[in-house]
């Protein structure tokens, strides 16, 4: 009995126990929020590619996590974007805030060392006649003030020499001035005159001196030649001073004013620099080069700048107005649009269109667009901006709603580790435009063209290659230089090939772009 008693008991125990575990079921620590976590994972460049796990896209970047509250904000303007914290970690997002001031830019150019030609004389005979004596053998012979250039005979001459000694005897001190004019006016020295004076004798040859000290630049005559006045018999070049003419691109004419300063290097005489400033700016831009000439005139004592020499030349300008000022590698520049990324806050960021201003090598002035307590991207921007821009006004996809958001793309099917079936999937081929990235092996200015090893082009269902691409006009090839990685756009053309029509330069590191370790498929450069 008593054990029966005791078996009941210890029942009862464990089935109020039981009881109490049932109604107790609920975890001490609640289960994470289903919104917190990511319904997929999508490629920063191309919406449609979607897995159900972290990975790469086949453009080689890590793929971004999409969740259902990405755009929970009602308030946050259109083309918002929300990237958590390890997102911007695994990114490299870095912000710097904008700046007001003064943009100080230099223009660097290429020159070459000239004449100065305000110390450039010609010489020409003032009368006709046989050069009977040449004291200068060839050109580039250095020359003092007074040294022997020839000797000429001219009945001319002669002539005038009979004319003054009849002067002289006649007493007419009127005739005699006259006379020793006419000397003068045919170049005759005053040293040539006195010894006539003194001689009474008339000399068949006269000879001829340097009128001031240089080398002999542009000998045309030689002993025995018959001389007119038009003819041009040598010139005389000053080195004391040179003038160098250095070449400016179309796009910095209007940046150019004279008595900016100016640091001269020539790669000749390493380790020597001079300093200038802009002496004139010529009035017109070369036809066929699209260049504007700028004169700078430097000081040359030693004589060891020669002419044609190429020089470096560095023109410094300092904005006359202060503007909004962000870092250059901030600036996304399509061809169609330019624009940075903002700031908005608690991890949200926004694609903005700007206006530049003046631009230098490290930084860029913004005249509309920004405000003074911005702040923006200056790394993975590109990123960032690729998915803000498709829900905002400025819109790169055809056919993209104007009120697209996030959350709205976030909510689409996804076949689980397989592209989703939307239509842009089905338009991959019509696609006129898309983006790739690579890295610059040659650029080609002159025939506006590039080579470019870039990455797979799922989109177009390209394999990593090497291809050539014409630049279209709204891309600045100058700005393109080998060795830079970029994110490109890539434009068929409808008379056939390919053109880029949008450029955003990564870095002009020396590292090759990867393509997730595959193998070059093939070459398609002309090369």
């Amino acid at each position: 009995m008593n054990k029966n008693v005791i078996i009941a008991l210890l029942a009862g125990l464990g089935l109020g126990a039981l009881l109490v575990a049932v109604l107790n079921d609920s975890p001490e620590t609640p289960v994470k929020n289903e919104a917190e976590k990511p319904l997929y994972w999508v490629a920063p460049m191309d919406d449609s590619y979607r897995r159900d796990e972290p990975g790469q896209s086949p453009m080689g970047m890590d793929l971004v996590p999409v969740y259902a509250n990405s755009n929970a904000e009602q308030d946050s303007p259109a083309g918002t974007v929300k990237i958590s914290a390890r997102v911007e970690n695994n990114l490299g997002v870095r912000t710097e805030p904008v700046t007001w001031g003064t943009l100080k830019s230099t223009i660097q150019t290429v020159g070459y060392v000239q004449f100065d030609e305000e110390q450039l004389t010609h010489i020409h005979s003032r009368v006709s006649g046989w050069i009977e004596k040449l004291n200068i053998k060839a050109n580039g012979q250095s020359i003092e003030k007074g040294d022997p250039l020839y000797s000429i005979y001219s009945p001319e001459l002669v002539n005038a020499q009979e004319e003054y000694l009849l002067a002289l005897q006649s007493g007419n001190q009127k005739l005699r001035q006259a006379a020793k004019n006419k000397l003068h006016a045919l170049k005759v020295s005053d040293a040539s005159i006195e010894a006539l004076k003194k001689s009474k004798q008339v000399k068949q040859q006269i000879t001829y001196v340097s009128p001031q000290t240089g080398v002999v630049n542009a000998l045309n005559i030689r002993e025995g030649f018959y001389v007119k006045p038009e003819v041009t018999l040598l010139s005389i070049a000053d080195l004391s001073a040179i003038w160098i003419n250095a070449e400016v691109f179309e796009r910095d004419a209007a940046l150019i004013e004279q008595g900016q300063p100016v640091v001269i290097q020539v790669p000749a005489l390493p380790n020597k620099e001079w300093q200038g400033k802009v002496d004139f700016v010529y009035p017109e831009l070369d036809e066929n080069t699209r260049t504007l000439t700028v004169r700078i005139r430097l000081d040359n004592p030693d004589d060891i700048l020669k002419p044609n020499m190429l020089a470096n030349v560095t023109i410094e300008k300092t904005a006359s107005q202060s503007a909004i000022l962000v870092p250059a590698e901030a600036v996304i520049r399509t061809g169609q649009q330019n624009r940075v990324v903002v700031v908005v806050g608690n991890g949200q960021y926004k694609s903005v269109e700007v206006a530049l201003g003046q631009i230098s090598d490290e930084q860029i002035a913004i005249t509309q667009g920004l405000n003074k307590d911005d702040v923006v991207v200056t790394s993975a921007q590109f990123l960032i901006d690729s998915e803000s821009s498709k829900a905002s006004d400025f819109k790169r996809m055809e056919g993209a709603s104007s009120d697209a958001s996030v959350s709205q793309r976030s909510s689409e099917p996804t076949n689980q580790g397989h592209a989703a079936p939307t239509s842009q999937t089905a338009a991959k081929e019509d696609d006129q435009s898309v983006w790739a990235q690579g890295k610059i092996t040659k650029v080609m200015a002159d025939h506006r063209m590039v080579t470019i090893d870039h990455m797979p082009v799922e989109a177009w269902e390209w394999p990593q290659m090497v291809m050539d691409f014409t630049v279209g006009e709204s891309v600045d090839i100058n700005a393109l230089e080998k060795g830079q990685s970029l994110h490109f756009e890539i434009t068929r053309l409808a008379e056939g090939g390919f053109e880029i029509t949008g450029i955003h330069i990564m870095s002009s590191g020396s590292q090759p772009a990867k393509a997730q370790d595959k193998p070059m498929a093939s070459d398609h450069s002309m090369h």
